[in-house]
């Protein structure tokens, strides 16, 4: 007589857990909820057992938890997770998932589904009112347009193969966020413990262009006469910024960096042309878009009719934008490291007037000097602190390898003149348009490097909206202390800005009424202080700002988060609204 085999059984809970460690994820952003019993027992379950998980952290807000893991992806390339609740938690992800899906960050986001059975037919049924009013009708339908893939756990014999599903293309080229769901009775469901597989779920290998379309556009850029490069994330890969310096250098390029992300090309450069290509394109004669979704606005300037245009991206033609169109000559989706490597190897084979190449890198050399001296003569001030004054005094007061997270909006061009990054991942941005990044993505980075010290430039209005007690209580909770520098013109000065473009003589301007003004001004670094036992300073006067950031950055170098708080000019003196 034969003896019954014992099967191991785990719950689907801890299968989804197990897979999570598997695929690599170190941290889990959390904000748990009354879909969670099973995720939470299994998570005490490995505590008390001594088997590796990833590592739980408490998230008091959900977009917080989202922009943390971008934040931890953008700065490492290594996805984390975000677990939320149901459909309420998946809402509250907000804008935040935007920017991630606008950035191609990976990021694996759990959601809970409210119980679908009520009567107690299986364990985990519904035992509150909540989870009546938590059932809707397409709970992923929430997030479909910001998410690269989208799927459910109907049984927990195949978590593991979506959780598997789901990494591979986060990963995967052009990368981004993935959104699984699972119902509490699917998660309580008993399963056979499967063993890891996960290395056979591979991700798409980065390539770059066919030969010949490496020849037709090296043989442009080397004929060319004013060949212009624009980009604005090919920093994602630091790789590719020694590549993209190693071409352009071969053949004098100029590049503009157009609304970054990251660090593209070093800002100290001669061959960094600035941030504003509506200039350089309209002389250029070869231009190449590289990693890049938007590389000039077409009713500010378009190139030449005769100029050839090269788009070399992950996703060359936006897929994911309704309505996008760039003229080209040739768009290639490719790799841009890869894409890098081959041009500089095929032009290095070839005949170069090496004359030209030095007469233009010289007359690049000269408009870089004199670029520079005309940015050098905005760093002054009278009574008033101003964006470019500000932003001179944290460069006095940072090295080249802090790392920078910027989301002043209005004054991001400033912060990028007057803060120049050299090295690549020490600067990033959002990548989106969705505002309130900050706080989350600089607790994300310093989990990401913990040797390194964050700086979180930020406006007012941004800061608001990053959900800053959140962020703080989390900062002091997690140990990732980092500064915060609040530009803080007392309102939302890009509202304002865009409204006199269209109507730059309008009864609005006239009459001071824009309805963006903060006038009754909040003592903005107590908040930070109060959640998150923060040193807090407000500044106003000019001569003060040096010794001020001074004495906060020591502050984090000792383990305490600080926030400045750095009063502007006021964007409008309007009241009644």
């Amino acid at each position: 007589m034969k003896t019954a085999q014992h099967v191991a059984t785990v719950t689907t809970g801890e299968a989804l857990m197990e897979a999570l460690q598997e695929v690599g994820i170190s941290y889990l952003f959390c904000n748990l909820g009354s879909d969670h019993p099973s995720i939470i027992e299994a998570l005490a379950k490995a505590k008390q057992e001594g088997r590796s998980l990833p590592k739980a952290l408490v998230c008091p807000h959900e977009s917080v938890a989202l922009a943390a893991a971008q934040g931890y992806a953008m700065t490492s390339g290594e996805a984390q997770g975000v677990i939320i609740h149901t459909d309420v938690g998946t809402q509250n992800l907000g804008g935040a998932i935007h920017n991630a899906f606008r950035a191609r960050v990976p990021v694996f986001i759990f959601a809970g589904e409210t119980p679908y059975t009520m009567e107690g037919e299986l364990p985990g049924s519904r035992n509150s009112y909540v989870n009546y009013l938590q059932n809707v009708y397409d709970q992923r339908g929430i997030v479909r347009s910001y998410v690269k893939w989208e799927g459910d756990i109907r049984t927990g014999k195949n978590v593991k193969q979506l959780v598997y599903r789901a990494m591979q293309m986060a990963k995967s080229t052009p990368a981004g966020p993935v959104y699984l769901t699972g119902a509490r009775e699917v998660l309580e469901e008993q399963v056979e413990q499967r063993e890891n597989v996960w290395p056979n779920w591979t991700t798409i290998t980065e390539a770059g262009m066919p030969p010949q379309h490496i020849e037709q556009v090296g043989d442009a850029l080397i004929q060319a006469k004013n060949p212009v490069i624009v980009t604005s994330y090919v920093g994602k890969n630091p790789q590719a910024v020694d590549a993209l310096v190693a071409l352009c250098e071969q053949l004098a390029i100029p590049v503009i960096e157009h609304i970054p992300t990251y660090v593209n090309f070093p800002r100290n450069h001669a061959l960094h042309a600035g941030y504003d290509p509506h200039a350089l394109i309209t002389e250029a004669d070869v231009i190449v878009a590289l990693d890049t979704d938007v590389p000039w606005i077409v009713t500010q300037a378009t190139p030449k009719p005769d100029c050839a245009v090269y788009f070399i991206d992950p996703d060359p033609i936006k897929e994911e934008i309704p309505l996008w169109h760039i003229a080209t000559t040739q768009s290639y989706r490719a790799d841009a490291y890869e894409t890098l490597k081959q041009l500089g190897a095929y032009v290095a084979e070839q005949a170069v007037d090496v004359s030209h190449v030095t007469t233009r890198f010289t007359q690049w050399e000269q408009r870089f000097t004199e670029q520079r001296a005309q940015w050098a003569q905005a760093v002054t001030h009278n009574e008033v602190i101003t964006p470019e004054w500000l932003t001179a005094c944290l460069a006095q007061v940072v090295d080249d390898d802090t790392i920078i997270l910027d989301e002043t909006i209005t004054s991001t061009m400033t912060v990028c003149k007057y803060l120049p990054r050299v090295k690549a991942g020490t600067y990033f941005t959002s990548g989106g348009t969705s505002l309130g990044w900050n706080g989350g993505a600089a607790i994300g980075m310093k989990l990401a490097n913990p040797t390194k010290h964050i700086v979180s430039l930020t406006g007012d209005g941004t800061y608001l909206f990053s959900e800053p007690a959140a962020v703080h209580w989390m900062a002091r909770r997690y140990d990732t202390p980092f500064l915060t520098v609040i530009y803080n013109n007392e309102g939302w000065n890009a509202t304002k800005m865009n409204l006199l473009k269209r109507y730059p003589d309008g009864v609005a301007k006239q009459t001071d009424s824009y309805w963006v003004n903060f006038d009754q001004s909040a003592d903005l670094a107590k908040i930070a202080e109060a959640a998150g036992g923060a040193f807090a300073q407000t500044v106003s006067d000019p001569q003060d700002v040096v010794a001020v950031l001074q004495q906060a950055m020591d502050c984090v170098k000792a383990g305490r988060s600080a926030i400045v708080d750095v009063r502007l000019a006021a964007i409008s003196a309007q009241t009644d609204y």
